[in-house]
């Protein structure tokens, strides 16, 4: 395979002083802006930010208000609900008002830090002689691509990562090091005599656009079906997906994740750290699975579960969710009176 010099890796520099509303508006961003316009040199967190740096507050409340009041950054991204209830350090900051302050936080630093993708194929890969790989492509040094693998376009693959066989990765994806991708899964039938003798597994991996895989992750090829990540979603470092599941569109599973053979997961739903999900169940869309839950049986759409065996806690969590909001707002109430 034909493999091509690596391009340098530019970013920006990230000293210029950057005028966050012209980024916002660049960006379609609607906003609402209090204080003194300024100009950002960098971005840190809302607790050590500087005053020409740029942070973010997702809170509102007491906790919002705290943080608002405490922060030197020179421009903070808030929520709508904090506009006239705290107001910036005068001539010293800028409070910019939008509906969801981490989005567009991550929408800022992605365009000031933006990076010139590294386009080309490590001399150190190794790659079966029939994978395909599409145009501006990343393949790091030490990488294995065995035998009938497709990778689409625009895809990163970093160092060490083994995709060992029939394994179909799509467009603008990111693989991080050290992830394994098509090894068999654990299947065996026993003899009479109790001898083990592995189940066959003659499928694959197929990987949607725009996925990406963290780091040390381990996802097995299917037995007689393949195991199948959807569009958009994003698989945290060490978690363990076994043969034949079927994970939907824009899903998050966090580290720590251990996912039975051929379950299957909807679209949009969210695993916590360190959950485990038994094969053979099938999880509905915009489920959330609570840090440390163990899943033995279906879940329905829109639920949330935890504990051990894990159960449905949603009406818990709604009743929690609408005393606090209830308490919240009878204090706002009570301090503008």
């Amino acid at each position: 395979m034909e493999r091509e010099a690596s391009s340098q890796l530019l970013t920006e520099d990230s000293y210029m002083e950057r005028d966050i509303e012209s980024l916002l508006s660049v960006l379609g961003v609607d906003y609402r802006s209090e204080g003194t316009r300024r100009k950002i040199k960098g971005v840190s967190s809302i607790k050590e930010a500087s005053e020409n740096e740029l942070s973010f507050c997702y809170y509102d409340g007491e906790k919002g208000d705290s943080l608002l009041s405490k922060s030197n950054a020179g421009v903070i991204l808030c929520k709508k609900s904090v506009e006239g209830v705290v107001h910036p350090k005068p001539g010293e900051q800028q409070f910019i008002f939008v509906d969801n302050p981490r989005l567009v936080f991550v929408q800022v630093v992605k365009r000031i830090y933006e990076k010139k993708k590294v386009v080309g194929i490590s001399e150190r890969a190794v790659i079966s002689e029939n994978a395909k790989i599409g145009s501006n492509c990343y393949i790091g040094d030490y990488v294995v691509i065995g035998d009938n693998c497709r990778i689409g376009n625009n895809t990163i693959i970093y160092d060490r990562v083994s995709l060992v066989q029939n394994c179909y990765i799509g467009n603008d994806c990111v693989i991080q090091s050290g992830v394994t991708l098509g090894a068999d899964g654990f299947a065996f039938e026993r003899y009479p005599s109790g001898e083990l003798v592995r189940f066959p597994h003659i499928k694959g991996v197929k990987i949607g656009d725009n996925v990406e895989i963290c780091a040390n992750t381990n996802i097995a090829r299917g037995s007689l079906s393949d195991t199948t990540i959807g569009d958009g979603t994003k698989v945290d470092a060490m978690v363990q997906i076994a043969h034949n599941v079927v994970i939907g569109k824009n899903c998050e599973i966090t580290t720590g994740t251990i996912i039975g053979g051929s379950t299957k997961i909807g679209d949009m739903s969210w695993t916590g750290l360190n959950s485990t999900l038994k094969d053979n169940i099938k999880i509905g869309t915009n489920v959330l699975v609570a840090a440390g839950a163990v899943v033995i049986h279906d879940v329905q759409d829109q639920d949330v579960v935890a504990g051990v065996p894990a159960k449905s806690i949603k009406d818990k969590v709604k009743s929690d969710l609408l005393f606090l909001m209830a308490g919240q707002e009878s204090k706002r109430k009570s301090t503008e009176t």
